[in-house]
């Protein structure tokens, strides 16, 4: 077996090439995935909304979405393909949500998680995100409770300092392994 180099990451709009990548993280990652022409529709109709991909060399390996709302930015989803969770890709594309909602002029970000999945709470935490109430039933699989999370004010002293020592600590990461299985679509 040949060892394959480290990638660069690179954050940029989701584009509709990347629909295809993105719909098979969605169906990996949530047992009742948007269907692709939904991210389309939002692609090419909604101005609100704003949606991120993670490139590793030529591979999406994760997304983002984002509605900015008056002064709010609600991130609407959130995933990495399973073969690249646990590398800090997701924090990087939490930054750089987080950076485009500042500069979209959002004063604070919101976002509802899964009361069961503490990985995404505690990531959520980490970067400023705290508990403020609860969806009832809110997922349509399995009706679980949603666990509604809020920023405080994205310009304050305390959440700019916060962003600003993770995001130097991100940065200073070397580029990223290959995960040992090949990604989807992918060959050794």
């Amino acid at each position: 077996m040949v060892a394959r180099p480290p990638v660069r990451l690179v954050i940029e709009p989701m584009t509709f090439e990347d629909l295809p990548a993105v719909q098979e993280i969605e169906r990996a990652s949530f047992t009742t995935p948007w269907p692709a022409h939904a991210y389309q529709a939002e692609l090419e109709t909604n101005k609100l909304a704003r949606y991120l991909v993670v490139r590793l060399g030529r591979e999406v390996v994760a997304y983002a979405g984002i509605w900015l709302m008056v002064d709010e930015a609600h991130i609407t989803t959130f995933a990495v393909a399973p073969a690249w969770r646990r590398r800090r890709i997701a924090e990087r594309l939490l930054v750089a949500a987080l950076d485009l909602s500042i500069a979209r002029g959002a004063r604070e970000a919101t976002l509802e998680v899964r009361l069961s999945n503490l990985p995404a709470r505690r990531l959520y935490e980490k970067y400023g995100f705290r508990p403020v109430g609860i969806r009832p039933r809110y997922y349509s699989d399995d009706h679980e409770d949603a666990l509604i999370m809020t920023t405080e004010p994205l310009l304050s002293p305390g959440m700019r300092a916060r962003l600003t020592a993770l995001g130097a600590e991100l940065a200073a990461l070397a580029d990223l392994e290959p995960p040992d299985a090949p990604l989807p679509g992918t060959a050794r």
